[in-house]
């Protein structure tokens, strides 16, 4: 067996500097995907963007997975996480044109990056009992990569929906553990990962997709010639993307890192959790960010069906997503983002004829409310703080020794 210390993280886990340095890639990339909103705000630019972006997440969240087992400083996973970074950045600049004369080229991409990280992982992991729970993935890797090749040479409607498809049956074998022929399938508990650590990672997904949203509201604000509309609509697009901020890591996101790194079985929690459903939170935040910059661009207008249904969409998708999120961790409904949801729903259709900053407002409206609904139904005692972080870091103090330790531990 080689040496696990030169292969495997050891200690405790923590987001290195070079995966920070590889986030960067993803900024371009939510940027793409909101420029393509805003440049085709219909049904068919929806549901571009919605495959597309869970294809640049599958990259992402996959690399996490790999890199929160394998020690980032090694020279190979910083080259490893280079190259992805290179052909993560190709496929970002090919996004406004995958669904036509650049399919080849977002595809080529994507797929060099999940099956080559792939036999990277397996190549450092010889001798490690984890790297069979990687031969089991393999398969998976090649048969969606070449499903995504070969819709590549369809027409948009048909790549859209084999691009869905690939998307779909890697869903489906996460679900049951990369079943293969001869081989089983993995299970969760496998998947010995750091929960401290994924959970940070996705976490620091949502701020890029937030970072959007600032960067989008900034460029749009009128300096030289401010008019009164113009700093209404500034102020409250800016207030919904704090609400957002607020709404996801005011609590939820400090408590379900704690959760996760408690759990026994941390590889089904990030996997339902995180892996299947942050991509519904992030897109939702896309949306808004796409929605918020169409509103600016045209405040002297009522808002139209499409730049209507964005804004209220993508509240209520986040909502709905953050949701789902909050019942995986806690198996509890969270009324408030249910509400909210379906308030904002509601108002789609009652929006006939607004402004965008009208409906904007009305949807910041909602997701303060639902930030109050949290505090009003969970209040937190200040008084108990330091007795609950103390407990919180009491129980998670011998998990230090599974979190890496874990992999060596994994049934083959």
């Amino acid at each position: 067996m080689t040496s696990r210390g030169s292969a495997l993280r050891e200690g405790e886990v923590e987001v290195s500097n070079v995966e920070l340095f590889f986030d960067l890639v993803y900024v371009f990339a939510v940027t793409q995907l909101s420029h393509l909103l805003v440049q085709h705000p219909n049904a068919t630019g929806v549901v571009h963007a919605a495959v597309l972006l869970a294809m640049v997440w599958q990259v992402w969240v996959y690399t996490t997975w790999a890199i929160n087992y394998l020690e980032p400083n090694r020279t190979s996973a910083r080259v490893v996480l280079v190259l992805i970074m290179l052909g993560s950045l190709v496929s970002a600049a090919a996004i406004p044109e995958a669904f036509h004369a650049r399919g080849f080229l977002f595809a080529g991409a994507y797929v060099a990056m999940q099956v080559g990280r792939v036999l990277y992982t397996l190549w450092v992991l010889r001798g490690e009992r984890l790297q069979m729970v990687f031969v089991r993935i393999l398969p998976w890797s090649v048969a969606t990569s070449a499903l995504v090749l070969v819709g590549a040479a369809f027409p948009d409607r048909w790549r859209a929906t084999a691009w869905a498809l690939a998307i779909a049956i890697d869903l489906v074998g996460s679900g049951v553990g990369f079943y293969v022929p001869g081989l089983g399938r993995s299970a969760t508990t496998d998947w010995t990962i750091s929960g401290n650590h994924f959970a940070e990672r996705c976490q620091a997904f949502v701020l890029i997709a937030l970072g959007e949203s600032i960067v989008v509201i900034g460029s749009r604000l009128e300096i030289h010639h401010p008019s009164t509309r113009n700093m209404l609509a500034f102020a409250a697009a800016f207030a919904g993307a704090v609400a957002l901020w607020w709404i996801y890591f005011d609590r939820a996101a400090e408590d379900s890192t704690r959760e996760i790194a408690q759990t026994e079985d941390p590889g089904r929690l990030a996997r339902n959790a995180f892996h299947h459903v942050h991509p519904l939170i992030v897109g939702g935040i896309i949306v808004t960010a796409a929605a918020d910059e169409l509103v600016l661009e045209h405040l002297n207008r009522p808002a139209d069906a499409a730049t209507a249904w964005l804004l209220v969409g993508g509240v209520a998708l986040f909502l709905v997503g953050h949701a789902i999120f909050k019942a995986l961790v806690w198996r509890a409904v969270s009324w408030p983002r249910v509400i909210g949801a379906v308030v904002v729903l509601c108002g789609g259709f009652l929006a006939h004829h607004a402004t965008g900053l009208v409906i904007g407002t009305g949807a910041l409206v909602v997701l303060i409310a639902v930030a109050i609904g949290d505090r009003v139904l969970h209040p937190v005692e200040v008084a108990d703080q330091p007795a609950r972080t103390s407990r919180s870091a009491a129980r998670s103090e011998p998990s230090t020794s599974t979190d890496v330790g874990g992999p060596s531990d994994a049934a083959s």
